[in-house]
């Protein structure tokens, strides 16, 4: 004899996947007002390009911190998840390398902001700072060893090093449409292929 389910079980479970759809609508239109507009525009921006009314922000994300902090994880996460990726379908570690460091960028000089947003709640920007350095260091550091395996770049390049001086690289970006820090960043990969043997 067959079980019967629950009732109710079939409406929980469409509630919890009408609420993460929300919440990743919200998530997706924030992240794209926050590179328009900066992490200070109105929640009601937010909502509008979600498709989603104010009390389903507030009721995922109680306070703008809260919304923040959430964004950038999930670019955090989907900038590690890119580096092997990139490895994977680029035709030398040493591409997989650039255009990971062209994904770093991207998100470097659209995160400005964020300190100012979170500044209330430094425990938590602390955190995000932290995770930051624990997801991407060991993505740095596989790319670097891929290309120095592969021939592409030199040996004794240190992840941690290139992440801090493409992210000094990156500062001003925002304040400056004259200064395009991709341009030093192309000069910084050039000096770290290997020298051609004749």
């Amino acid at each position: 004899m067959p079980s019967e389910r629950p009732a109710g079980t079939s409406s929980a479970k469409s509630k919890r996947s009408d609420s993460l759809r929300n919440q990743q609508a919200v998530l997706t239109a924030a992240a794209e007002v926050f590179l328009t507009s900066g992490v200070d525009a109105p929640i009601r921006q937010i909502a509008t390009r979600a498709n989603v009314g104010m009390g389903t922000i507030y009721r995922h994300f109680p306070t703008r911190a809260d919304l923040v902090t959430a964004v950038y994880y999930q670019q955090i996460e989907a900038l590690a998840e890119a580096g092997p990726t990139l490895l994977a379908r680029e035709r030398t570690p040493f591409d997989a390398l650039s255009q990971w460091i062209d994904l770093f960028v991207d998100f470097l000089v659209t995160k400005h902001g964020l300190a100012d947003a979170l500044q209330s709640d430094s425990d938590r920007f602390a955190d995000l700072h932290a995770h930051f350095l624990d997801r991407l260091s060991p993505v740095t550091a596989e790319l670097i060893d891929a290309a120095v395996e592969a021939g592409d770049i030199q040996p004794g390049t240190r992840p941690y090093e290139l992440m801090r001086g493409i992210g000094n690289l990156c500062i001003g970006r925002g304040s400056d449409p004259r200064y395009d820090p991709r341009r030093l960043i192309a000069l910084l990969l050039a000096g770290l292929r290997r020298p051609l043997t004749s």
